[in-house]
């Protein structure tokens, strides 16, 4: 498949790794100029290019970047990949220790659907809580005892089978999360983030779930 990443951070290299060796083709691009991606396209054969360049014509579209960055990114900047699409957002909100205040977060509104808002395009919700190294080295065949299991929060159909497929081909088993607007079932601070359970512990996890976020993860 044509993957656009928009975000070269922990998360967006990591993927850019994995996915060009699985045989993907991948547009990579960050904040600034594609020559700051020199290394990272050399190391992997991804293509850099700009930000509003990544999406297009893709089959999936990632966008992995600091919270606070969402708004600055260019209106439409998903709006060319191919129809049908999915993007996948694996941002967080960490209001303490790196974004700030975003008050439609700290009013209630998931972190994705603010998300999805701000890009004007549906999303879907994965890989933001795994550690990057275990998204790197922990990908195991299906089947494996143990396999790490991710939730995908998003609207049912073939963008989330699409996303689904595409968790499987890392090395993960895929859980459904539920609806985007259920996807504070995995932000920050859930039982589920940053817990490496296999599929019924993840299952289990997300059922355990509060929406009230956690005093280390509202803004001071």
């Amino acid at each position: 498949m044509r993957i656009g990443i928009i975000g070269a951070g922990l998360i967006g290299g990591t993927l850019t790794r994995r996915l060009t060796a699985l045989g993907h083709e991948v547009r990579v691009a960050n904040s600034r100029a594609p020559e700051t991606l020199a290394d990272l396209a050399a190391e992997t054969g991804a293509t850099a290019v700009w930000a509003r360049e990544a999406a297009v014509d893709a089959d999936v579209v990632i966008v992995s970047i600091p919270q606070k960055n969402t708004p600055d990114l260019e209106p439409g900047i998903v709006a060319s990949a191919r129809a049908g699409a999915p993007v996948i957002e694996t941002n967080n909100y960490y209001p303490q220790q790196r974004d700030g205040r975003i008050a439609a977060l700290e009013d209630g509104t998931p972190e994705s659907v603010w998300v999805a808002e701000i890009l004007g395009a549906p999303v879907h919700k994965v890989f933001n809580g795994i550690w990057w190294k275990h998204l790197l080295e922990r990908g195991v065949p299906r089947g494996t005892a143990g396999r790490i299991a991710l939730p995908v929060a998003g609207a049912d159909g073939p963008a989330k089978d699409t996303v689904f497929a595409l968790v499987d081909e890392l090395g993960f088993d895929p859980v459904d999360g539920g609806t985007l607007e259920e996807s504070w079932r995995q932000q920050p601070g859930t039982p589920v983030y940053g817990q490496d359970l296999d599929a019924e512990g993840t299952r289990a996890a997300l059922a355990r779930a509060s929406k009230e976020r956690p005093a280390e993860f509202r803004a001071a």
